[in-house]
């Protein structure tokens, strides 16, 4: 199930609300809380090295934020780099 724009948007407020403006700016700049697959979140951030940061550090932040939003239990958040990103259907 793709996220749609608002899902995404509101994941991202969310997040930095916790994580604080200027984490945000330098951490989630361009990310992109784009599908879910049965329990796993994908989301898209804007390189190799805020993915592996941001699954490490807020991958449990991220779950239980978007479980909320979307109504559906996730229990695995995979961070991947932009450039992985699918293209548009």
């Amino acid at each position: 199930m793709r996220l749609t724009e608002i899902q995404d948007q509101a994941i991202a407020a969310r997040m930095a609300l916790i994580v604080g403006a200027d984490r945000f700016d330098q951490l989630f700049r361009a990310v992109r809380f784009d599908e879910l697959d049965g329990d796993i979140l994908y989301v898209y951030a804007r390189d190799e090295d805020a993915a592996a940061e941001m699954e490490d550090e807020f991958a449990l932040h991220i779950s239980i934020i978007a479980s909320k939003i979307l109504d559906r239990e996730i229990n695995v958040v995979l961070v991947l780099p932009r450039q992985l990103l699918k293209p548009e259907r």
